[in-house]
């Protein structure tokens, strides 16, 4: 049997976004391009019962948000087939034929959604502001004006001012299309009336003010241009639209009311239509409603979605100990688990059976797959799996998982990969997740499977500030960074050398990625215990991440509940604050193009180990955001894997 190495992720494919239609699940596979350096995608088709699959369309690089119209005539998706290489409306003819190019807006189209009757579709797009300057001009370099308190965003850069964010129709017999609502904001169509009498659309809490945090949902009235917000009841949080009963009197909402910042719960909310009223469904459910759960493999991922059984139940996704589970609500506000499996549950769409539904999914050892989930036994039944002949040649890991008492005696979770090649005093690493209110779950993890089978074990540990263990857990770390959960790391590490003797307490090796580069920081500050380390998308400053940040000072001040009238505290919470402790060599990896760990925090901390004469190397990755690990280009994510284990190596 072969091991999975970095070239692996040219051989192995992923599978997202099902959609059921009559006895077929549509669905978008994803692959890497090793000649091209991309991602491409194309959709497909497998027929429930025969499993015979059909191939739609892959023309460009982008083929995704693939929908059938209710009439049933026409599957609906994005493509970047164009001259211009923007995203455009796409159709093809259930029946058979070649795909049409429904739009051609200049700036691409962002999302969409079909009339009820299937004429037409509204979709989101954005035009420039014209303005009286020559062609001459245009093309010279010109200065960045800027005025608003968020400017950037992290994959994107520095955000437009000269644009205009529009809501339009398109008839699909005529291509004829007329905008319905323009804004000089970013907006986000959610919803269309069956009559089209209105809209309902995302919007800033407080358009306003840009100092107040958060979002809500907006009711616009065509015929009188009238807007009304669904959630004033609630005067904080942020909230967004999940899907409309049948008959159009309720709403469900995810969201939260900001009691706890960042970190509040996603909970369900229903928005009686009659009465206007909102109320939270799960108010005492402790358990983030969403997935929450991370990797470095799945792609184009829509999640497991919020849907409607019949005009009372719907069904809902809860993120908990590491596991998607799927839940069973009513508008009355009770609600009982229907499936609690280990498995990581990537898009969901209902069947003709009320108890079956169409997924995607992942688990640790089966990469990606569609499949029939029943909501019954909690089984999938396999439809299609693109990796089937990688994974019958290839050996692939099934962590452990355990759970052990940390600071305070609270439990935490954690799982741990031995080595492909198991034998005595083999080395391990501590690789602490990002977030930090994310969390390890049981889903395929690429890179931890690479260094399993270059003979490292792998301790996988969610400490307190993670999702998936209640309110209080994730809430612990408000103004607390580096505390409690640097000690339920260290704790953990204990506990998985105390279970597993085989590891050699002398080789033991740590790293993260943003969170878990900020704890990688924090550790080498205040251990050696590790023979060398790797930093990646870090925080090393907090005085200095505040404001240059593409998430702008709110991070900070929620987080680390302090902002730069107490610059003592942010700086004592800051790992570069303990750079003259360090003696641990460390590697320093970071995207040039991330806005959400500015690079100068990778930078500080390398010059700081430079001035202490600590073994230190910086390597920056051109065209790479914050997601360098899951969505970089596929050179570079492989030269980043390199980078770590000849690192690891080394030492």
């Amino acid at each position: 049997m072969k091991t999975i190495t970095k070239e692996s992720l040219f051989e192995l494919k992923t599978v997202s976004q099902p959609i059921v239609w009559q006895d077929s699940v549509f669905f978008v596979e994803t692959s890497m391009d090793k000649e091209e350096n991309e991602y491409q995608t194309s959709i497909y088709s497998v027929n429930q019962n025969t499993k015979e699959q059909i191939h739609w369309g892959d023309s460009g690089s982008v083929n995704v948000e693939i929908s059938i119209s209710p009439n049933g005539k026409w599957l609906a998706y994005l493509s970047n087939n164009t001259k211009n290489k923007k995203t455009q409306l796409f159709l093809i003819a259930l029946k058979g034929g070649s795909a049409i190019q429904l739009t051609d807006e200049k700036q691409g189209i962002a999302s969409y959604e079909w009339t009820s009757n299937g004429s037409g579709i509204y979709y989101q797009t954005t035009q420039k502001i014209e303005d009286e300057k020559s062609e001459d001009k245009k093309s010279l370099p010109e200065p960045r004006v800027i005025t608003k308190l968020h400017y950037k965003m992290d994959g994107s850069g520095i955000s437009p001012t000269d644009l205009i964010y529009q809501i339009k129709k398109i008839e699909v017999a005529t291509k004829q299309a007329q905008i319905i609502l323009e804004k000089e904001r970013p907006i986000g169509l959610s919803y269309v009336a069956k009559d089209e009498s209105y809209l309902l659309y995302t919007d800033k809490l407080n358009p306003e003010d840009e100092w107040v945090y958060g979002g809500s949902i907006y009711k616009y009235t065509l015929s009188t241009n009238i807007t009304t917000m669904l959630t004033s009841s609630i005067p904080d949080g942020s909230f967004q639209f999940l899907e409309a009963n049948e008959t159009e009197d309720y709403y469900l909402l995810v969201g939260n009311d900001f009691e706890f910042a960042f970190v509040s719960q996603s909970k369900i909310y229903g928005y009686d239509v009659k009465s206007s009223r909102l109320s939270c469904l799960t108010e005492n459910l402790d358990a983030e409603v969403g997935d929450t759960i991370i990797g470095d493999f799945q792609q184009n991922v829509s999640e497991f979605p919020v849907k409607w059984v019949n005009n009372e139940e719907y069904l809902f996704p809860v993120t908990e100990h590491g596991k998607l589970q799927v839940y069973k609500g009513n508008k009355n506000g009770t609600y009982e688990k229907l499936v609690d499996e280990k498995f990581h549950l990537t898009g969901g769409d209902l069947t003709g059976s009320e108890n079956i539904v169409a997924v995607t999914y992942s688990t640790a050892i089966k990469p990606s797959e569609v499949g029939l989930l029943d909501l019954g036994t909690g089984k999938v039944e396999g439809l299609y799996d693109p990796n089937a002949a990688f994974v019958s040649e290839h050996t692939i890991v099934e962590p452990e998982m355990f759970w052990y008492k940390g600071a305070d005696d609270w439990d935490i979770q954690g799982w741990y990969m031995s080595p492909v090649n198991q034998k005595e005093k083999h080395p391990a690493i501590l690789y602490i997740h990002g977030g930090p209110q994310v969390n390890y779950g049981e889903t395929f993890f690429h890179e931890m499977q690479k260094l399993s089978g270059q003979g490292y074990g792998i301790i996988l540990l969610n400490p307190r500030g993670g999702n998936g263990y209640g309110q209080e857990f994730v809430a612990s770390i408000l103004g607390d960074y580096g505390n409690k959960d640097y000690k339920d790391l260290m704790i953990g590490t204990d506990y998985v050398l105390e279970q597993h003797p085989e590891i050699d307490k002398n080789a033991l090796y740590v790293a993260g990625g943003s969170y878990g580069g900020f704890m990688t920081n924090w550790i080498v500050g205040h251990t050696n215990r590790f023979k060398a380390a790797v930093t990646q998308r870090c925080i090393s400053n907090w005085i200095s991440f505040y404001g240059t940040s593409d998430i702008g000072p709110h991070f900070v001040e929620f987080q680390l509940q302090h902002d730069l009238s107490n610059m003592e505290e942010l700086w004592r919470m800051s790992p570069l604050a303990y750079a003259q402790k360090v003696e641990t060599p460390l590697l320093i990896i970071h995207g040039e193009e991330d806005l959400r760990c500015p690079q100068e925090q990778a930078e500080q901390m390398y010059i700081a180990m430079k001035k202490k004469g600590v073994e230190t190397k910086l390597i920056t990755f051109p065209k790479s955001s914050h997601g360098l690990s899951r969505m970089g280009l596929p050179n570079l994510r492989l030269e980043r894997m390199s980078a770590i284990s000849d690192w690891f190596e080394q030492h």
